[in-house]
């Protein structure tokens, strides 16, 4: 399976717009949206920016952002294509998401407490299902800020550990563009959107497992 992971679009229609121009040459079989689909706008802008991506009829799951309106959720949910606190499958592929983000210094609009996260993957959550997660796990090099210091999930992290799920895409940090391992599991920050970036990763859906991903830009 082909999937094309995107994050922190940030309501930049022209990036989405030059991305679904060329989705016919990259041939997703699964788009990925890793919220902060809005730079704190609501379900209006969220629809704008997201038709061009269902236009062709790709299946697309979705998680919002810590920056996403608080009507955003309920639009994904109208969609459709919404996998936060569930866990969806396509294609046989499973995937459990994880909206907004662990808590901030910002006081953004959707945070969660670390025993949020660790509940919604608990509640959730089979073997070998992948991790839609807009907060990256904790100690990687998808959560480095520019400072240096690591601002991810410590609940995502210690699941990841005793779990081992074959991918989880993330993002949220802008600046930690990045594929990463934590024992079997591969970790993608595709990188935000809004700067033309974006991830192809060819997951092989029978072996669970992923075997190769391209960090791009438009």
């Amino acid at each position: 399976m082909r999937i094309l992971a995107i994050t922190d679009i940030h309501g930049r229609m022209g990036k989405v717009e030059a991305l679904a121009a060329v989705l016919g040459k990259l041939e997703p079989e699964l788009v990925l949206v890793v919220g902060d689909i809005t730079n704190f706008s609501g379900a209006e802008t969220a629809r704008k920016v997201l038709e061009p991506l269902l236009a062709p009829n790709v299946p697309v799951v979705a998680v919002h952002g810590n920056c996403d309106g608080r009507d955003v959720p309920g639009l994904l949910e109208e969609l459709g294509i919404s996998a936060h606190d569930r866990r969806v499958e396509i294609n046989g592929v499973g995937i459990v998401g994880i909206g907004g983000s662990n808590l901030t210094p910002f006081n953004t609009i959707w945070e969660l407490g670390e025993e949020e996260i660790k509940e919604i993957l608990n509640r959730n959550y089979r073997p070998n299902d992948v991790i839609l997660s807009h907060v990256p796990p904790k100690d990687t090099k998808a959560d480095r800020v520019h400072s240096g210091l690591h601002v991810g999930s410590p609940a995502l992290r210690e699941f990841i550990e005793e779990n081992q799920p074959p991918l989880v895409v993330t993002g949220h940090i802008h600046e930690a563009r990045s594929t990463d391992r934590v024992g079997e599991t591969v970790i993608v920050n595709p990188g935000p959107l809004f700067r033309g970036y974006y991830a192809v990763i060819e997951f092989d859906e029978r072996k669970k497992r992923v075997e190769n991903v391209e960090l791009a830009k438009l």
